[in-house]
């Protein structure tokens, strides 16, 4: 067992999750190389939520790190909200059982949430600020250089429709984000992964899922809406989803309406580069 990190301990040896685990820790390398997310020396602060998608991300980290492909130090942080009924003994035990080095934050933003969000709006922007705000903070007093999150294709795709739908723009979560005071980076290594592997990979891994009370209490969110027809897609054209996500790696300004990224207005003609004998139509032979 010497040759495997303890969060893999136990894993199914069948060729589906060897196959499974193989493609989403490439996926992530890939990411990472393809993004510029390494800095030698770095330590990066992983945000660990309980989900299954933070599992993962912990789990391919820590991986990389073990096979000596992601040169950083790691330390994972799971902020307790005080959400009611939110099981506080499961991450830290689970965390000090596969010896990954860690920090347990108590921060009271629940109550904060439901007291300042108008009736009828959505909790994930006010919850999402007052989280990242936290994280900063701790990134900056674990002098850490990055923050890094579980967020993965699906959530990329599905926050783009919705800037599209709702924002009237063009952009999603990007995989390298540097904050707003510039002292801290924020990375998604899952960027191309797929949210059905992260789901696939925590359940045969048997990690102790915690479910998100919060959102999960409110019906009819714009992203569970744009979910839904994302699935509808994917139903009807499989392989739709990754299309999608490869056109945001494909974008051409010259062809889009935005004249901050393409100078339309300086796009010049010139007549003498026309050739009268090159237009004409060829003879058929």
């Amino acid at each position: 067992m010497d040759d495997i990190h303890p969060l893999f301990f136990g894993a199914p040896s069948t060729t589906e999750f060897k196959k499974l685990r193989k493609r989403i820790v490439r996926q992530a390398r890939e990411a990472i190389d393809q993004y510029g997310m390494v800095e030698r020396g770095a330590k990066w602060l992983v945000c660990l939520s309980g989900g299954k998608d933070s599992y993962t991300l912990l789990a391919v980290l820590h991986e990389l790190q073990w096979r000596g492909l992601l040169p950083v130090d790691l330390i994972a942080c799971n902020l307790d909200q005080g959400q009611p009924n939110f099981p506080a003994t499961v991450l830290p035990k689970f965390l000090k059982e596969m010896q990954v080095p860690h920090r347990i934050e108590y921060e009271d933003t629940y109550s904060i949430v439901m007291d300042k969000t108008p009736q009828g709006r959505t909790f994930c922007a006010m919850c999402s600020r007052l989280r990242r705000g936290n994280l900063y903070r701790i990134a900056r007093e674990e002098k850490c250089s990055a923050i890094v999150l579980g967020h993965h294709r699906d959530d990329i795709l599905e926050t783009f429709f919705m800037n599209l739908f709702h924002g009237g723009r063009l952009a999603t979560m990007p995989p390298k984000l540097l904050n707003e005071e510039g002292d801290l980076f924020v990375y998604r290594p899952l960027a191309h992964v797929a949210e059905i592997d992260c789901e696939k990979f925590a359940a045969a891994m048997d990690y102790p899922i915690i479910p998100c009370d919060l959102c999960g209490s409110q019906d009819g969110l714009q992203r569970q809406q744009v979910k839904a027809i994302l699935d509808g897609w994917e139903k009807n054209a499989p392989g739709r989803r990754q299309v999608m996500f490869r056109a945001l790696m494909n974008a051409r300004p010259s062809h889009l309406l935005d004249p901050k990224l393409f100078d339309f207005a300086g796009l010049m003609r010139n007549p003498e580069a026309f050739d009268e004998n090159a237009t004409q139509i060829p003879d058929l032979h």
